[in-house]
């Protein structure tokens, strides 16, 4: 015989409060913003403030504690906190980018007064630096050639360094090879260009040259190269080590051709940043390049000029027309560093193991 059975309704507890809390229209970030740069700029304005700084300090203290108070009414004092970490990485990002785009538009507003193709194409052979005209041909091809030399010396005995540290290096030998890159990398400018200063010239008695002024380049730029790069090599998984280990690939042409394909875009970021570094220094182009009005296009023999010694010198005449390319050399200089760094990006995006079917 089968009994039935009564089935008997399911009772669901009611939910004592609500599922969702009150929240913010997303706009508010932005209001609050407005509001706290306006009330900011009338605090400073009934103070007596003068500097768009001191204003700026107060919006941003004011759009912290405003976005507290109105999160944790609304919102509650938990989601408060997370609103107002949020807010200080905004102010912190918003104080970094203002003083770079600041310098970005005076040095575009006053450098394109002067810059030209004649100024590109032009040195100041004949022209009195107190006098316009004249152009920076000279200096930027003076960079060029020493950059360049520089990067092959130092990019290549870095890199290599590098991959010693990362894949070869135990012991006390890797121990103060660490410690040395270390140290190199908080030498002054000024040191390395003595320190050639006094071997090169003074005790091998050779005169100034461009390739002088590289040699103290590449020994600013290699320690950068090499922490950069043994970073990038030390993020590559060690699975594919071991992967083309097991295949029987040597250790040599495991090292190139998967470890440095797979970090070829670290690297390259790195040496680009070197090559950043290197580019505005002018104690030791100072020190042993001397520089020149006229066009040496050898940088093995004779005073050379540079784009950070052209500014410095154009700068410290003083005079309007001085000052105008002394402005537009330091463009010249930024665009220069830019399209390094827009090329290298280019290498590395094209040398890249591709990850997509």
């Amino acid at each position: 015989m089968s009994h039935a059975v009564q089935e008997r309704p399911v009772a669901f507890a009611k939910p004592r409060g609500p599922l969702s809390h009150a929240r913010l229209p997303r706009w508010t970030p932005l209001a609050v913003a407005a509001g706290s740069v306006a009330a900011g700029t009338g605090i400073g304005l009934a103070a007596g403030w003068h500097s768009k700084v001191q204003w700026g300090m107060i919006s941003a203290l004011l759009f912290v504690l405003a976005t507290y108070v109105l999160t944790t009414k609304v919102e509650g004092a938990r989601q408060a906190k997370d609103r107002v970490a949020t807010s200080l990485v905004w102010v912190c990002f918003v104080l970094a980018v203002i003083p770079l785009l600041s310098l970005a538009w005076v040095t575009l507003s006053k450098g394109l007064e002067v810059l030209d193709g004649y100024f590109l194409t032009h040195s100041m052979n004949g022209v009195l630096d107190a006098e316009a005209g004249g152009g920076v041909y000279h200096a930027l091809l003076g960079t060029i050639e020493q950059v360049a030399i520089a990067t092959l010396i130092a990019a290549p005995i870095g890199l290599l360094t590098a991959v010693y540290l990362v894949e070869y290096g135990t012991g006390k030998l890797a121990r103060a090879v660490t410690f040395f890159v270390d140290v190199m990398t908080g030498i002054p400018s000024i040191v390395a260009g003595l320190f050639v200063l006094s071997t090169w010239t003074l005790m091998l008695g050779f005169g100034p040259s461009g390739f002088a002024g590289a040699m103290a380049l590449a020994i600013l730029m290699m320690p950068v190269v090499v922490r950069s790069t043994e970073e990038m090599l030390k993020l590559v998984p060690n699975e594919l080590r071991e992967a083309s280990l097991a295949l029987g690939v040597p250790k040599w042409r495991t090292i190139l051709k998967v470890v440095l394909p797979t970090a070829i875009g670290g690297i390259t970021t790195g040496v680009m940043l070197a090559v950043a570094r290197i580019t505005g220094e002018t104690a030791p182009v100072l020190l042993l390049v001397f520089g020149t009005k006229l066009i040496n296009p050898n940088p093995f023999e004779g005073a050379q000029s540079s784009l950070p010694l052209y500014v410095y010198e154009q700068y410290a005449v003083g005079t309007d027309a001085a000052v105008a390319r002394a402005w537009a050399a330091a463009l010249v200089l930024i665009a220069f560093v830019m399209i390094l760094n827009l090329v290298a990006r280019g290498i590395a995006r094209w040398k890249a193991p591709k990850t997509g079917r």
